[in-house]
C-alpha cells in the first residue's frame, strides 16, 4: 500500500485546537502501526522461507538416505525382478481393454497375503505399453544401470487397477497384471501414445521395515513441505 496515501493534510487541521491534537494523534497512531505491521511482516515472510529451506534441506537429507539404503535392496531383489524382463512383450490394446483387469502369478511368494485397500508393503516393477514400450520402471537408475531405484511404497497413492491387480497376491512374490484403460489413466492422462491406453506391470511386492519407516519418514517431511509452500500465500 502506498503510505502517502495515509498521511494527513495539515491545512486541513480543524481550528478548534483539541480536535487538530485528537488527528495528529491518530496519524501518529496509524503510522507506528504501519510501521509495526511491515516490520511483523518481513520477519515472518523471512521465518517462513527459512522454515521452507530447512524442510527442503531436511527432505533431501531424507531423500539420500533412502538412496543409499536402496542400494542394499536392490542387490537382494535385483536378479529376481530381472529374470522376468522377458516377460515385456508386445500385445494387443484392444483385447487388453475388452478383458479387463487380468492377474498372472509367475513366482509365488512366501509372504502374508495381500488383501483390498492393503497399503503396507514395497514394490519394485516395470511398466509397458501394447507396442512393448516400457513407460517406467524399477531399472531407470541412470547412475547404475544395473541397480533398481528405491522401491516404492503402496500407501503413495496408485492406480485402481494396480490396487486391484495385487489382491491375493502373497508378499515376496512376482505378478503379471495387465489392467485396461478405464482402471489406468483414462480420459485423465495421456500414456503409451494416447488416452485410455492400457498398460502391463510386473510387480514384485515385499516388506522392509526400514525401507517402510524411511518411506514414511519423507512422506511426512513432504507434507510439512508442502504446507510450508502454501501456507506462507505464496
Amino acid at each position: 500500500m502506498d503510505q502517502n496515501l495515509l498521511k494527513t493534510s495539515w491545512k486541513q487541521r480543524a481550528v478548534i485546537i483539541i480536535i487538530a491534537l485528537l488527528m495528529i494523534f491518530s496519524f501518529v497512531a496509524t503510522y507506528i502501526a504501519i510501521i509495526l505491521s511491515n516490520k511483523s511482516s518481513d520477519s515472518t515472510s523471512s521465518t517462513d522461507n527459512a522454515e521452507f529451506q530447512a524442510i527442503q534441506e531436511e527432505y533431501q537429507a531424507k531423500s539420500d538416505e533412502i538412496n543409499e539404503y536402496a542400494t542394499t535392496l536392490s542387490s537382494k531383489y535385483y536378479d529376481t525382478l530381472n529374470s522376468f524382463k522377458s516377460r515385456v512383450k508386445s500385445y494387443n490394446a484392444t483385447t487388453a481393454n475388452s478383458e479387463g483387469l487380468k492377474t498372472t502369478d509367475l513366482k509365488e511368494g512366501d509372504g502374508r497375503e495381500l488383501k483390498a485397500d492393503d497399503k503396507d508393503y514395497l514394490a519394485y516393477y516395470i511398466g509397458w505399453c501394447a507396442d512393448e514400450t516400457i513407460f517406467d520402471s524399477s531399472f531407470d537408475n541412470k547412475d547404475n544401470p544395473t541397480s533398481l531405484i528405491a522401491p516404492i511404497s503402496a500407501s503413495a497413492g496408485l492406480i485402481e487397477g494396480w490396487n486391484q491387480g495385487v489382491i491375493g497376491m502373497k508378499l515376496n512374490g512376482v505378478r503379471e497384471i495387465t489392467i485396461p484403460g478405464e482402471l489406468a489413466y483414462g480420459e485423465t492422462q495421456e500414456i503409451c501414445g494416447g488416452k485410455n491406453s492400457p498398460i502391463k506391470f510386473v510387480v514384485l511386492a515385499f516388506t522392509d521395515d526400514k525401507m517402510k519407516k524411511l518411506a514414511d519418514e519423507a512422506d511426512e517431511i513432504m507434507s510439512r513441505l508442502y504446507t510450508a509452500y502454501y501456507g506462507s500465500g505464496n
